[in-house]
């Protein structure tokens, strides 16, 4: 007596919803660049906040923020500021104008050709008053 033997079919390969898209990546940085800022608008507030409990440690703040690694850290601020900014116009004419997604590949290259310009002039500029209190 002789059995048969199935082969089992090919698995079939699903693709995940992330296909690498560069909308999917500007997606991305957007929230990173959010919460990047937001965190940045906590400190800030916090630190802004001790001049009313001692000034003389406000002003000792304020000096470790003089230094090159926080400047550093200010040109990365930059960064998310714009592309957040960018990214987030791009975003609004997605939503409220009706060739929005039409265009949207379009236009997330538009924002990111803004953002290279203005951002390397602005790192231009700030590192040279980096370099200038050194």
């Amino acid at each position: 007596m002789s059995t048969s033997t199935e082969v089992a079919p090919d698995p079939v390969r699903r693709r995940s919803l992330y296909r690498g898209d560069p909308g999917m990546w500007s997606w991305v940085l957007h929230r990173i660049t959010g919460v990047t800022i937001f965190f940045f608008l906590f400190v800030h507030v916090l630190d802004t906040a001790v001049i009313r409990v001692d000034p003389n440690q406000y002003d000792a703040i304020i000096e470790t923020y003089k230094t090159p690694i926080i400047g550093l850290m200010e040109i990365a601020l930059v960064a998310c500021v714009l592309f957040h900014a960018f990214n987030g116009v791009r975003l609004i004419l997605v939503d409220f104008w009706s060739k929005g997604p039409k265009y949207q590949r379009q236009m997330l290259w538009v924002a990111m050709t803004l953002f290279v310009v203005v951002f390397a002039a602005g790192t231009v500029r700030l590192l040279q008053i980096m370099i200038s209190h050194l």
